[in-house]
C-alpha cells in the first residue's frame, strides 16, 4: 500500500487519518480480521459499496452547510479519487463512489485542507447532525439555531461515548414548528422557543422510521440552551450502557425505550447526569452577518423567458431579512457532477457567499440572494442547467441510492425516480405550481429514501411470477410532516410490479386532480377516500399472471433482475472474537492514559470504562450468559466470575459503575484509569488469551 503523510494544521485529525492509513495496512495484513476492520472504517466514513473491490465515502457536513471552497474541494477529491460525481442524501451529507480503499486516507487528507471531515459519518456513532435549511433565515424562528446544532456536532465529534454504540444515533433541529427538519423521527429532535425571555428548545426523543416507524416522544416542552448538550451526553450514556448490541433491527434507542418504558429511561438519565463533567453547557451565539456579494450590475437584465416567473413561484423562499431571498436549486435525485459542482460553486461566490445548504430532500438551497440579483442568478443557473422549476415540490423526489451502489439495494430507487420525475414534469405541470405533494422512494424496507413519511411514497420489493422474481413496488398513501414536532406515518397500500409504478401514480394524480375538494391538500383527500379506497382502484396493477419480459428488468438497466443483497453496513456489526475484544480493550485503555496525560478527564473514564467493558466480553463470549448489551455484560460477569470479587474485595459491576457516581476529577479519574490495567490482566489470565 501506498504510503503518504499529512501537512495538517490539526494534529487530533492528522491522527486520525493515519491511524485509518495504519488500520487498513493491518487489514491486508490480516493482523486485524474482516469484521473488525469493517466497524473501524465505518467510523471513518469508509462504506463498503455493492460492487467489490471499492468503497463509498460518506462526507459529514452538520446542518448541510458548505461554502464555495468545499464544494470546490469535494468536487476535486471526486475527479482525483472516485467517479466525478456529488451524491447529496437525506441526512444532507455528500456521498463519494468507486473509491479504493487503499486511497480513503490520502482522500480524507485531501478533504481536511478545507475542513472537511469523514469521521463519524457512518457507523454506531452520533451522525450527521440535520437541521432545517433556513436556520437563521426563517421569518418564524424564534430564533437561529445554527450555532446550537453547530455546537452540538462539535462537542460530540470523537467524544468517546458514542464511537461503538449498539447502533448509531441520529438528531435535527428544526428552525420552527412546522418542524421541516422532521424532529418527530430522531433519537434526539430539537426546535428553538423563547420563554420568559430564554432561550430554550422543546426536546423530543426516541423516534425513526426503517421498517418499524415510531414518533419521537416529547420530553421537555422547554429546556434551557444552555442544558441541551448535558441532557443530550447522559441520554447517549444510558443507550450505550443498555441499548441492545446483537439483534441489529432492535438495537435503536425506539426499542430500548419501548422495552423499558420512557418513564424508566428518563429516571436513568437523571441519574446519569450526576456524573457529567458539566451540567451546563452554555454556547457562545453570534449573530449572521450578511456578506455583501460579489456580484454587481449596472442594469438589471430582462427576462424573455415563461419559465422565470414559474421558477419564482416554486423555488424562492423570502428570509426574514428585508430585501434578500433564498433560492431552492433542485438536483435530480441528489446526483450532480463535479463540473456542475465547480459551475455551481462560481455562481455561489459571485450571488450568496459562504452559507448554502444541502437539503434533507437531496438538493441546494442558496441563501442571502439580494432580490435585484434574482434575475441574473437565473441566468446563470439556467446557463448551467441547474435553473429547473419545483425546490421541494412533487417533481423534487428524493430517492436513496438503491441498486445502484448500496449493499442492501432491492429495487433501482433513482432509475424509478427519473421516470416519475419525466412524467409529472411533462403532464402535471399544474401539480408542480400549485400543490406540495412530497414523493419519496425508498430501495429496500430501511427507508433511507424516507418513504414512510411521504404523501406518496414508493419502497423497492420483488414479486414472484410462474417462479420468477421481478422487481416490484409497495405503494404507500398519507404520511407527512404535522408541525410541532408530530408526523404521520404513509398506510401500506398494496404491491405492484416496478414497471406499473408510472401507471399507478399517474392514476392517484388524475384522482387528486379530479376529485379534491377545494383546497383540499393531499394528505386530506386520501383521509375522505380511505386507504380501502385506493386498494380497490388500484389492485388490478398487482395482477403478476401477465407479467412480460420487460416486467422482469428493473428501472435503468437492461439485464434480467437478480435479487442480490449483500451485508448492510449502515448499522456497523457485532464483534464477538475474544482476541479482538481483547485488541479492543487494551486500545481503549491507551486512549484513556493519553487523555489523562492530556488533563481530558471525562474521556479518560469513559475510555477506561470501554476497556473494562470489552474485556469483560471478552471472557463472557464462550459462556452462555447474556452479553447483548453493556448492562447485561456488567450483570453477567459477577455472576459467572464470583471469584474476581473474592480476589480484589469488590465486584466488578461496582467497580466499573463508579464511573456514575463521581463527578470526573482529575483525582478519580487518574485512580479509575490506573485500576483498569489489572482488572485486564486479570481478564486476559482468566481468557488464557496473550494479547501483544
Amino acid at each position: 500500500m501506498r504510503s503518504f503523510r499529512t501537512e495538517l494544521e490539526n494534529p487530533i485529525v492528522e491522527k486520525d487519518i493515519l491511524d485509518l492509513e495504519q488500520k487498513i495496512h493491518a487489514f491486508k495484513n490480516q493482523k486485524i480480521d474482516e469484521e473488525k476492520f469493517r466497524s473501524l472504517r465505518l467510523a471513518r466514513g469508509v462504506y463498503g459499496q455493492r460492487q467489490p473491490g471499492v468503497q463509498m465515502i460518506r462526507i459529514k457536513l452538520p446542518l448541510g452547510k458548505f461554502t464555495a471552497q468545499q464544494l470546490i474541494r469535494m468536487a476535486a477529491v471526486s475527479d482525483e479519487f472516485a467517479s466525478g460525481n456529488l451524491h447529496i442524501t437525506t441526512r444532507q451529507d455528500i456521498q463519494l463512489h468507486y473509491v479504493p480503499l487503499d486511497r480513503t486516507p490520502e482522500l480524507w487528507a485531501e478533504l481536511e485542507q478545507d475542513k472537511i471531515t469523514l469521521r463519524e459519518a457512518c457507523g454506531n456513532t452520533v451522525r450527521n447532525v440535520t437541521a432545517s435549511i433556513y436556520s437563521g433565515i426563517d421569518p418564524k424562528e424564534a430564533f437561529d439555531l445554527t450555532p446550537y446544532a453547530q455546537a452540538f456536532f462539535e462537542y460530540f465529534l470523537r467524544n468517546p461515548i458514542c464511537q461503538e454504540m449498539g447502533r448509531k444515533f441520529k438528531v435535527a433541529f428544526s428552525s420552527a414548528a412546522d418542524d421541516q427538519a422532521m424532529t418527530f423521527i430522531h433519537d434526539l429532535g430539537f426546535i428553538p422557543k423563547i420563554q420568559n425571555g430564554k432561550r430554550g428548545f422543546r426536546v423530543l426523543l426516541g423516534g425513526g422510521i426503517g421498517s418499524q416507524p415510531m414518533a419521537a416522544n416529547e420530553v421537555y416542552n422547554f429546556l434551557e440552551a444552555h442544558r441541551i448538550i448535558p441532557f443530550s451526553e447522559a441520554v447517549i450514556r444510558v443507550f450505550d450502557r443498555y441499548g441492545e448490541r446483537n439483534r441489529r433491527n432492535k438495537a435503536r434507542l425506539k426499542f430500548l425505550i419501548k422495552e423499558i418504558g420512557l418513564e424508566t429511561f428518563l429516571e436513568k438519565v437523571k441519574k446519569e447526569e450526576k456524573a457529567l463533567e458539566r451540567t451546563s453547557y452554555p454556547i457562545e451565539v453570534t449573530e449572521r452577518v450578511l456578506k455583501s456579494p460579489l456580484y454587481s450590475e449596472n442594469k438589471t437584465p430582462k427576462i424573455d423567458d415563461p419559465n422565470y416567473e414559474n421558477w419564482k413561484k416554486t423555488n424562492l423562499y423570502p428570509q426574514k431579512q428585508a430585501g434578500y431571498f433564498a433560492v431552492g436549486v433542485p438536483v435530480e435525485v441528489g446526483n450532480f457532477s463535479s463540473q456542475k459542482a465547480r459551475q455551481l460553486a462560481e455562481i455561489i461566490l459571485q450571488f450568496t457567499r459562504d452559507d448554502n445548504r444541502f437539503s434533507y430532500g437531496q438538493s441546494v438551497l442558496l441563501r442571502d440572494v439580494k432580490e435585484e440579483h434574482l434575475p441574473s442568478l437565473y441566468l446563470a443557473l439556467k446557463a448551467i442547467g441547474l435553473d429547473r422549476i419545483g425546490f421541494q415540490r412533487i417533481n423534487d423526489i428524493v430517492a436513496c441510492p438503491g441498486t445502484d451502489t448500496c449493499n442492501l439495494g432491492i429495487a433501482s430507487s433513482m432509475g424509478l425516480a427519473k421516470v416519475l420525475q419525466e412524467i409529472i414534469e411533462k403532464d402535471y405541470p399544474a401539480l408542480i405550481q400549485n400543490h406540495n405533494i412530497d414523493i419519496k422512494i425508498s430501495g429496500c424496507m430501511n427507508a433511507c429514501g424516507q418513504h414512510t413519511l411521504a404523501n406518496i411514497g414508493f419502497q423497492g420489493m420483488t414479486v414472484k411470477s410462474n417462479g420468477k422474481i421481478a422487481p416490484a413496488t409497495q405503494i404507500l398513501l398519507g404520511g407527512g410532516i404535522l408541525g410541532n414536532g408530530t408526523g404521520r406515518f404513509a398506510d401500506k397500500v398494496l404491491k405492484v410490479p416496478s414497471k406499473r409504478t408510472p401507471s399507478v401514480l399517474r392514476w392517484i394524480l388524475e384522482d387528486y386532480q379530479d376529485h379534491r375538494q377545494k383546497e383540499e391538500d393531499f394528505n386530506a383527500y386520501y383521509d375522505r377516500k380511505t386507504k380501502d379506497y385506493f386498494y380497490q382502484n388500484l389492485k388490478h396493477y398487482s395482477n403478476v399472471d401477465d407479467l412480460t419480459p420487460d416486467d422482469f428488468i428493473d428501472w435503468g438497466v437492461k439485464e434480467k433482475y437478480e435479487k442480490a443483497i449483500g451485508i448492510g453496513e449502515c448499522a456497523g456489526v457485532t464483534i464477538d472474537l475474544v482476541q479482538t475484544l481483547l485488541f479492543d480493550a487494551k486500545e481503549a485503555l491507551e486512549w484513556a492514559i493519553e487523555a489523562h496525560q492530556e488533563q481530558r478527564f471525562s474521556d479518560a473514564i469513559y475510555h477506561a470504562y470501554n476497556a473494562r467493558v470489552r474485556g469483560a466480553k471478552a471472557l463472557l463470549t464462550k459462556s452462555n450468559a447474556k452479553i447483548n448489551s453493556h448492562v447485561s455484560i456488567i450483570d453477567a460477569f459477577d455472576l459467572e466470575h464470583p471469584d474476581y470479587a473474592q480476589e480484589n474485595g469488590m465486584t466488578f459491576k461496582d467497580a466499573i459503575l463508579e464511573m456514575k457516581e463521581e463527578k470526573p476529577t482529575a483525582s478519580f479519574a487518574k485512580t479509575y484509569v490506573e485500576q483498569t490495567h489489572p482488572l485486564l490482566l486479570w481478564i486476559e489470565n482468566h481468557c488464557h488469551v496473550e494479547v501483544e
